[in-house]
């Protein structure tokens, strides 16, 4: 299409060869992520048949990222981000070709899961950060909003994409050939990273210190009450929201009766319902209002968690898992784009990595509820994220709207540039 057909939409974003490869190298990354996610949990539940393992998968995956992204975030405001980045995937890449090699061997044991996914979840500690700041630095503010939103529609696709590789690879080749295809994929994308210009990538660091940098991101957050209100409420739900893909492959096996097969068709109602509401959010445009759609959002996914733990008929789990998708979608691409637009260059790495413990919390998340499955059963588990979930978005809400507004024009004055935000979720 001639990019003059482009000029004023989100695609114009596309003129700039940097961020192109970007959007490629991205395009690679996410498919594989979501591959690799799903296929360590049901590579799990094919080594044991115990839910707080499955619980386990997800906090050595995520726990790193509570514990080190901030100074991944610290890192990325000193140095190059596209290096760190290039570096990040390609361990990414090795660690999934060895899980290929270790399930090919037949030597793959729980604890070889564990200890991968604590280094991948580590890798993603300093990754994220870096990756999520490189987007300001490639395209000119006023594309940035549209440039995001682009991301978010690869996202949107991997999370089809990714379900729809697991079902006939794991058919086809197995459980490493899945693995193998993932590992490839974080290859093309080191390899299109490599293409990229290192220029542009490095920001000036005011603090001597890595520590001294550390504090000056938090100083400058407290100054930040919008931000500060939307990282809130990301951790809520993160902890208490993420027993859908924690506890999946126990209500594939427990309540469907189902194997892979079975498995993949929740994993595409998901991702379809996720990518449908991304290009709602890219039609929206700028009549989103960012502290009312986060709000609905939260309640969404508490809302589709309690009819999800009561489904029995595979039809219309499929469907509420759809629903489930599209809400998870909104609410993770809610604050990531209105928290890139409000934050200034020189803390935009610091302020990203805060912004992961919404994502890091669901380690915690993941460990509770498999220790509630285990001790109860799924549907109870479910049941009480999502109680909890709905309660916590309400509450947090209601800071949410005294200091952001539910209007599409923010009350502080720092935080204008909210009002044409369009948004995405970063694996």
């Amino acid at each position: 299409m001639h990019i003059g057909l482009l000029s004023g939409t989100s695609y114009s974003a596309f003129k700039y060869r940097e961020y192109r490869l970007f959007w490629i190298a991205a395009a690679f990354s996410n498919v594989g992520m979501w591959s690799l996610v799903w296929g360590r949990l049901w590579l799990m539940r094919t080594l044991t048949e115990s839910e707080v393992t499955l619980g386990l998968v997800a906090t050595a995956n995520l726990a790193p990222v509570l514990l080190f992204s901030m100074w991944g975030g610290v890192l990325a405001d000193r140095f190059n981000r596209l290096k760190i980045v290039r570096f990040t995937r390609l361990m990414f890449a090795f660690a999934t070709l060895g899980t290929g090699v270790l399930i090919q061997s037949e030597l793959v044991e729980p604890w070889h899961v564990l200890a991968i996914a604590t280094v991948t979840g580590t890798l993603l500690a300093f990754d994220i950060p870096s990756r999520s700041a490189m987007v300001a630095s490639i395209v000119p503010k006023e594309h940035l909003a549209g440039a995001i939103s682009l991301y978010s529609i690869v996202f949107g696709s991997a999370a089809i994409i990714g379900p729809v590789l697991f079902r006939p690879l794991v058919a086809a080749w197995g459980l490493e050939g899945l693995f193998y295809v993932i590992g490839t994929a974080y290859l093309f994308t080191v390899l299109t990273l490599l293409i990229m210009s290192t220029k542009g990538h490095k920001v000036t660091a005011t603090s001597k210190t890595a520590f001294g940098g550390l504090k000056q991101g938090f100083v400058y957050l407290r100054q930040q009450k919008t931000i500060a209100s939307i990282i809130m409420l990301g951790v809520t739900l993160g902890l208490f929201g993420s027993s859908f893909e924690t506890l999946l492959p126990v209500f594939t096996d427990e309540i469907f009766s189902g194997g892979e097969s079975v498995y993949g068709d929740l994993l595409l109602g998901a991702g379809i319902g996720g990518l449908a509401a991304t290009t709602a959010i890219t039609l929206i445009g700028k009549r989103v209002r960012p502290a009312l759609y986060l709000i609905i959002a939260g309640v969404g996914v508490g809302a589709a968690q309690l009819t999800f733990a009561r489904m029995e008929v595979l039809s219309v789990a499929i469907l509420v898992a759809g629903i489930m998708g599209g809400f998870r979608v909104v609410l993770g691409t809610m604050n990531t784009t209105v928290v890139q637009t409000l934050v200034d260059e020189e803390y935009r790495g610091r302020i990203m990595s805060i912004t992961q413990l919404t994502w890091g919390a669901s380690a915690l998340g993941g460990l509770l509820m498999g220790y509630l499955a285990q001790r109860f059963d799924a549907p109870t588990a479910m049941t009480l994220g999502g109680s909890v979930a709905i309660l916590t978005t309400l509450l947090v809400g209601q800071r949410l709207i005294r200091n952001f507004g539910i209007g599409s024009k923010p009350n502080q004055k720092s935080d204008a540039p909210a009002e044409s935000a369009i948004c995405t979720t970063d694996l």
